[in-house]
């Protein structure tokens, strides 16, 4: 991580903070979720770094990038992450997003088309339009500002005991994301989102949707968008809901790997061998549990 970069790229009329590894090797852009930050990929960024030049851009509104007082629908991060990749001149990168950066992945892949090699989706808020209304009119924003009231000790304490089982590192780099997420982040939550069969059905390019048993998008919701898009693949990660990038942080790289590589070439490809799969899921789960 020494020799990692941190920048900021104007787009939008705003800045977007990022972290890079750097290289000269295929680009990654990973895409955090509400309240998180670019940061919080950085134990998937160091495993991977030696093979990928991995981008890790905040949000607006989260982290080091700008809070503008406006502009924090789903089409405006992904016009955000369009100026990044132009901006850096990231050659057909591979997107990966986890939640509102799955939704996000999703919008910028339906537009770029194969000006992007594919696209991986973490449960992303793949909402129904009553789901969408009650997550908007929930108490989040008032917890959210409970939280920034905080301290980062109480922050930490109270992630410690609602997640046993993360690692410290991980507590410690959610601890400090949530506390540098403005309010107006949260207008993203503000119905409708995308309608998410339109934009799978219109990507192009491979697709990973890598599910929890316990997340937000279900296997039924998956099978659904199989049928739409003959490009995308679908991953199952057991014992998990949609926090999977932080509580299954072994498998989920294991299956990422899958989807990049093969026969130690680094690339994309839509159907991975079984085997080779089957053993990085192996390892990760040995990683896990030695």
């Amino acid at each position: 991580m020494t020799n990692w970069m941190s920048g900021v790229c104007k787009t939008n009329g705003i800045h977007i903070h990022y972290l890079r590894t750097g290289g000269c090797k295929p680009p990654l852009v990973l895409l955090h979720g509400l309240t998180g930050s670019g940061a919080c990929w950085i134990p998937l960024a160091r495993a991977l770094e030696g093979e990928y030049d991995v981008v890790m851009p905040d949000a607006r509104g989260h982290g080091n990038s700008s809070t503008p007082l406006d502009g924090y629908r789903y089409e405006d991060h992904a016009s955000d992450v369009v100026g990044l990749i132009q901006g850096l001149g990231l050659l057909a990168p591979v997107l990966l997003g986890h939640s509102m950066g799955g939704m996000t992945a999703a919008v910028v892949a339906s537009q770029l088309a194969t000006a992007i090699r594919g696209v991986i989706l973490a449960d992303p808020t793949f909402l129904s339009s009553q789901r969408q209304r009650e997550v908007h009119e929930s108490d989040v924003v008032v917890q959210h500002r409970r939280l920034l009231s905080s301290n980062k000790g109480d922050v930490l304490a109270q992630l410690r005991v609602r997640h046993p089982h993360r690692s410290p590192e991980f507590i410690e780099l959610l601890a400090e994301a949530r506390l540098q997420t403005r309010i107006h982040a949260f207008d993203v939550l503000t119905p409708p989102n995308p309608e998410y069969r339109e934009l799978v059905s219109t990507i192009s390019v491979p697709i990973l949707l890598v599910l929890g048993d316990n997340g937000v998008v279900s296997l039924e919701t998956a099978r659904e968008l199989q049928n739409l898009n003959r490009h995308l693949r679908v991953e199952l990660i057991q014992d998990v809901g949609h926090g999977l990038p932080y509580d299954q942080p072994y498998c989920f790289e294991a299956v990422v790997r899958s989807f990049l590589r093969v026969g130690g070439r680094v690339l994309v490809d839509l159907s991975p061998p079984r085997q080779a799969r089957n053993a990085l899921l192996r390892e990760a789960r040995f990683r896990a549990n030695p």
